[in-house]
This record gives structure tokens, sequence and C-alpha cells, in this order.
């Protein structure tokens, strides 16, 4: 079973970048979906990006596109986001998942992890 960690966030001036990453301490990460949300302050829990198994397709909610890049390598069982351009309406919780591809967008199936905080400051 997949079971998602992630790491890297931290405290960064607007125009800043980050890397974050996700790591599968289970099983099988090579054969999903990986998607990241987030989730600022006081809102409810959004889309951010997701990647086919096979890196083949990725998409984006529009509040980070060319901005924001998702990879994984499957040799490492990692998912990756790196966030370019930060903002200070980037500052949320980031979380990944595994799921379901729906259009542009991803429907989480797994458990939630804690997630890691990303605070761009102004």
């Amino acid at each position: 079973q997949v079971q998602l960690v992630e790491s890297g966030g931290g405290l960064v001036h607007t125009g800043g970048s980050l890397r974050l990453s996700c790591w599968d301490s289970g099983r099988g990460f090579e054969n999903v979906v990986v998607g990241w949300f987030r989730q600022p302050p006081g809102k409810e829990r959004e889309f951010v990006a997701s990647i086919t198994y096979n890196s083949d397709r990725t998409y984006y909610a529009d509040s980070v596109k060319g901005r924001f890049t998702i990879s994984r390598d499957n040799s490492k069982k990692t998912g990756y986001l790196q966030m370019n351009n930060l903002r200070p309406d980037d500052t949320a919780v980031y979380l990944c998942n595994y799921g379901l591809q729906t259009g542009a967008s991803m429907v989480p199936v797994g458990s939630w992890g804690q997630g890691t905080q990303v605070t761009v400051s102004s």
C-alpha cells in the first residue's frame, strides 16, 4: 500500500523558491497518479498539481501554472513539487496523495498525512 510522507517546506520571501518532496514509505508508488494539494489558513483544501504514473502528463491549477513544476522519480519512490516565484497567497500546508486523474484535476484516495508548511512572507 502506498503511504506518502511530505517534506521540504519552510519560510521564504516573495519571489523565492522551494522544492517539496513526497516519499512513499510503502509499496506501489510507480503504479499510481500522484498529486499535490494545499490548504491555506482558514480555507478549504485545493488541488495544486498531479502527474501520471509514467510522467507522460502533468496537470496544474491555474493559480500555479508557469511557476510550479511537478515531477517524480519512481526509482526513488518520490514525487517532487518545484515551486518558483512564490507569493504570499501560496502560504499553506502542502499535502501529497495518490488517486484518480479526473480531467484536469485529481480525486485523492489515500489517507492524508500531516503535510509540510510553506510560508511566503511579503
